[in-house]
């Protein structure tokens, strides 16, 4: 939409003007009104299990087979994590809204009770989700304030049942 040339205003008419809504809490919100699923990181480092929940996950490439999310660089967990041989991903299920929260919390009480399968070289899934992917980092790309993760899949594996964990508007769940 072009009020003049060389001025873009997006959204219904007169919504936005020319470098309006960029201040961060504006920009949060309309990052949220897009949906997106919500996934565990974890590896088994150093004998003890380190990771983090990501709601930025998303297929990159079928050929390599490559997937990626974003983590904020500001992250004390990524530094740690990314030491890993080897990754798991787990996509959450629509009822782990407090086990993402509980993967959002203190580092050191993330995985108290949570069931966990760890893989041969160092990826750890947890037990219960929707799919699960066995990662090593490819490589790393510094967005920003974030930095994009991009992996290799080396295993795949899904169920069709249950229906995955969405966060929407700062909230789990589709908000109606």
């Amino acid at each position: 939409m072009t009020d003049s040339p060389g001025v873009w205003v997006p959204g219904p008419r007169g919504a936005l003007g020319v470098g309006v809504g960029l201040e961060p809490g504006r920009l949060r919100a309309a990052f949220g009104a897009f949906p997106s699923g919500v996934v565990a990181v974890a590896a088994r480092v150093e004998r003890r299990v380190v990771g983090l929940v990501a709601s930025s996950f998303t297929s990159v490439s079928l050929e390599p087979p490559l997937v990626s999310f974003s983590i904020s660089t500001a992250s004390r967990t990524w530094p740690e994590l990314q030491r890993a041989d080897h990754v798991g991903v787990t996509v959450l299920a629509d009822h782990h809204d407090l086990v993402a929260r509980q993967l959002a919390g203190p580092a050191e009480k993330r995985f108290e009770g949570i069931e966990t399968t760890s893989g041969p070289e160092g990826a750890v899934t947890l037990t219960e989700g929707v799919a699960w992917f066995d990662t090593t980092i490819e490589r790393h790309i510094e967005a920003g304030d974030h930095t994009i993760v991009l992996l290799r899949l080396h295993a795949v594996a899904h169920v069709e049942h249950p229906l995955p964990l969405v966060f929407h508007r700062s909230r789990f769940g589709l908000n109606r």
